[in-house]
């Protein structure tokens, strides 16, 4: 079984469960969406928001892949491009953060664990990027609205509409991958990893790198005095 995860491409949109293709319960205003009245061909919106922010920001997306098949994708962008963003009670997301939107697993996907594998390509990602923090709103359950099932990801395949329950990550997930809460909510809270901080691997690899041009360099001067004056 051979399990790998790509970053999203222009060319690669077909990776997406077909929830994902068709989901803009994130990338378009709710009042848009509402006054279509149906109209609106959500795939088609979708797909233009993923390449407007491909052309102008990068990759926004990680999509894991088991045996040729693709199995979960992550999607995450600037705060500016995710209009819900800013209708949340506890936003806005900080100015130094991307945004989490979505993280959805096959059947096959989840057996293996493979959110946490997402959410470690993006933090991958944004490290690389020099990005300082990823944030995401979560959901919890409440009396009103029933039991949130946390101990999975939205299924990829899911058939049902969109809604707060399909299309956002629980936070309990989020929580058990590091994350923690900056703004409480009963409902949707807003939670932060900052990549500096918990990832600090960069800074110790740089370290390390810092140390053997140190020691080579020693070396080199110990080389050069124990060298006879006139040797060649």
């Amino acid at each position: 079984m051979s399990t790998h995860v790509t970053s999203l491409t222009l060319d690669g949109l077909d990776k997406l469960s077909a929830h994902a293709r068709r989901c803009v319960f994130w990338e378009m205003d709710p009042a848009a969406i509402h006054s279509s009245r149906g109209f609106c061909d959500q795939e088609f919106e979708k797909e233009a928001w993923l390449s407007m922010v491909m052309l102008e920001w990068g990759s926004c997306g990680q999509v894991a892949v088991m045996d040729g098949k693709p199995v979960g994708s992550a999607l995450y962008a600037p705060p500016r491009t995710v209009p819900r963003a800013q209708l949340l009670p506890t936003a806005p997301v900080g100015a130094d953060a991307v945004l989490l939107t979505s993280l959805r697993l096959e059947p096959a996907g989840e057996e293996q664990n493979l959110g946490t594998t997402l959410i470690q390509a993006v933090v991958a990602d944004l490290v690389r990027r020099g990005v300082r923090a990823l944030e995401a709103f979560g959901i919890r359950n409440t009396e009103e609205t029933g039991p949130i099932d946390t101990t999975g990801l939205a299924s990829a395949t899911a058939a049902r509409e969109c809604s707060p329950e399909e299309c956002m990550i629980p936070a309990d997930f989020l929580e058990d991958n590091g994350f923690e809460i900056v703004a409480p909510h009963h409902r949707f809270p807003r939670l932060r990893l900052e990549l500096n901080r918990d990832h600090g691997w960069k800074e110790d690899v740089e370290a390390a790198l810092e140390r053997l041009i140190h020691t080579a360099s020693v070396s080199l001067v110990d080389i050069g005095e124990r060298t006879p004056v006139g040797a060649h």
